[in-house]
């Protein structure tokens, strides 16, 4: 069954290519939906896809690639709405 997941990702995050990294692993993960810096310095991500996929996507993005420092990530998962076709860095 599909799921959807929610990440609000804090620390140092920008800069650092987060967001690629993150793409990378969403795409080898077989998940869909999008990652973006946003103004307060957080990245935020969408991920729809196997629970169990979303889960590794969840444990890989509390340590991000290795420039990166996560000090904190909010997680929320509900129901997908299977709106996503790929996964991608959004603006």
């Amino acid at each position: 069954m599909k799921k959807r997941l929610h990440l609000d990702i804090r620390g140092r995050v920008q800069g650092v290519g987060y967001r690629m990294y993150a793409q990378d692993e969403a795409e080898r993960l077989g998940l869909a939906g999008w990652v973006r810096n946003t103004y307060d310095s957080s990245v935020e991500a969408v991920a729809e896809g196997d629970e169990a996929a979303l889960k590794e996507f969840e444990k890989w993005c509390r340590r991000g690639p290795s420039a990166a420092h996560v000090t904190s990530l909010n997680a929320i998962y509900s129901d997908a709405s299977d709106e996503f076709a790929s996964f991608s860095i959004t603006y």
